[in-house]
């Protein structure tokens, strides 16, 4: 019987329905590299990462756009409040106190005569700064010691652990009342350091689980095994894979702080007079609350939308870093 001529090599393709069909090699790589084709396994798909795959997620979810709009007026309006609203917020005249909306005044005056617009819209600017410095210092400081307690364990986790239940026992808003009591700066500085002082257990605590879950994965064992050091492993294994978790919490917790500071200056421990806050002008409003309701609407409004806005745009980010919610 005559030798049948060399026929080109032939592979194996799966059909997804059980079976198998016969290509050729050169098909099979033409279908590999095709970013459609049933494989998908070829130089142009590429594989997606954890953040992309969020960013895709929060692009087509309504309620991080609205929020992340919400977000980005406070933040104009925080630094150029002068693009919507003219004259000083310190600018008060007894004549006009308590009259209602006029031309220049759409939300009326409050008890001292203050245009209750422009102090509504320079009051984000206070608002604004002390949440993000706030946020900034307890993930950065809570981010450092809980990060190096789950990676190290032993004697400085066990330090921390209780360091951090001691904290956690102090009531946040008792613990203001008592310790800027005493303070006399006038500025944002010392709300903010009182803040970063209570604050940093909670990232510390989430910061240490997440990375004591990270550092027992294959890879951060390889690259033990490869003789990699503490820092390059913490830096480049472990805290590119921990950090979603402390992003979700301190994106949620900047609407606290936001809420905690009106608090503190409605109770006249944090910012005074004549800062311009929020809670500074819905304190000051309470006793006209009949005569003049529209003083206290408008701040304490304005303060409700942006801690929603926050705690909204949080939401939305733990949605989509977390891959058992998709």
């Amino acid at each position: 019987m005559p030798e049948q001529p060399f026929e080109q090599d032939r592979t194996i393709a799966g059909t997804g329905m059980g079976g198998a069909m016969d290509l050729a090699t050169s098909e099979a790589q033409t279908l590999e590299r095709t970013p459609g084709g049933p494989l998908g396994t070829g130089p142009a798909a590429k594989p997606r990462s954890l953040w992309s795959d969020a960013w895709r997620d929060l692009r087509r979810n309504p309620v991080f756009i609205v929020s992340a709009l919400v977000i980005l007026f406070l933040v104009v309006i925080s630094l150029w409040p002068s693009l919507i609203a003219s004259g000083s917020p310190l600018k008060c005249d007894l004549a006009l106190a308590q009259e209602g909306s006029r031309p220049g005044a759409p939300f009326g005056y409050d008890g001292q005569g203050c245009n209750v617009y422009t102090r509504t819209v320079y009051g984000a600017r206070t608002s604004v700064t002390v949440g993000v410095c706030a946020t900034l210092g307890v993930a950065l400081f809570g981010s450092v010691l809980g990060g190096l307690a789950g990676f190290f364990g032993g004697v400085w986790d066990s330090v921390l652990s209780r360091i951090t239940d001691v904290f956690f026992a102090i009531p946040v808003v008792l613990g203001g009342l008592v310790l800027l009591s005493v303070v006399t700066s006038n500025t944002v500085w010392p709300v903010i350091g009182f803040m970063v002082l209570l604050g940093w257990p909670q990232i510390s605590r989430i910061a240490r689980g997440s990375v004591i879950t990270v550092k027992q994965n294959d890879y951060v064992q390889a690259a033990r095994a490869l003789g990699a050091s503490n820092s390059r492993i913490m830096l480049r294994h472990i805290a590119p894979n921990a950090v979603a978790p402390v992003i979700v919490v301190a994106t949620i917790a900047l609407g606290t702080y936001i809420a905690l500071e009106a608090t503190l200056s409605y109770l006249g421990v944090g910012l005074k007079p004549p800062s311009v806050s929020w809670g500074i002008d819905i304190s000051a409003a309470s006793p006209y609350i009949r005569n003049a309701p529209h003083a206290l609407l408008w701040p304490s409004g304005a303060l409700a939308l942006t801690v929603l806005a926050f705690i909204m745009l949080g939401d939305a980010v733990r949605d989509a870093l977390d891959p058992k919610l998709r």
